[in-house]
C-alpha cells in the first residue's frame, strides 16, 4: 500500500482531542467518503481505503446522511426501457 504523509500544526491534535492515530484514522474516513458520494469509488473501495470492514463503512456513510446506495439513472431509465418491450422484439 502506498503512504501519503501529511503535515499539520503540532496543536492540531489536543485542539481536536485526537491522537495522531486517531486523526489518521478520521482523515482516511472522511477522504473514502468523500470520493464515495462523487461516485469516484465503490463501497468496497471506500472501506479498504479507510481501513474499516464494509458494513462500519455502510454505517459512517448512514451516519452523515451520505446515500449508500448510488444509482445511475440514466443507465436505470436505458435498463428499464429495454424491459419493456415486448418479448418478440428481444433478442436471445
Amino acid at each position: 500500500m502506498a503512504t501519503v504523509t501529511v503535515e499539520l500544526p503540532e496543536n492540531i491534535f489536543s485542539a481536536l482531542g485526537r491522537s495522531p492515530h486517531e486523526l489518521e484514522q478520521e482523515v482516511r474516513l472522511a477522504a473514502a467518503i468523500d470520493w464515495y458520494s462523487r461516485g469516484l469509488v465503490s463501497q468496497g473501495r471506500g472501506a479498504e481505503i479507510a481501513g474499516v470492514p464494509r458494513a462500519d463503512f455502510i454505517d459512517a456513510l448512514a451516519d452523515r446522511k451520505i446515500e449508500v446506495a448510488q444509482i445511475d439513472f440514466d443507465s436505470l431509465d436505458r435498463d428499464l426501457g429495454r424491459m419493456r418491450r415486448p418479448l418478440s422484439t428481444l433478442v436471445l
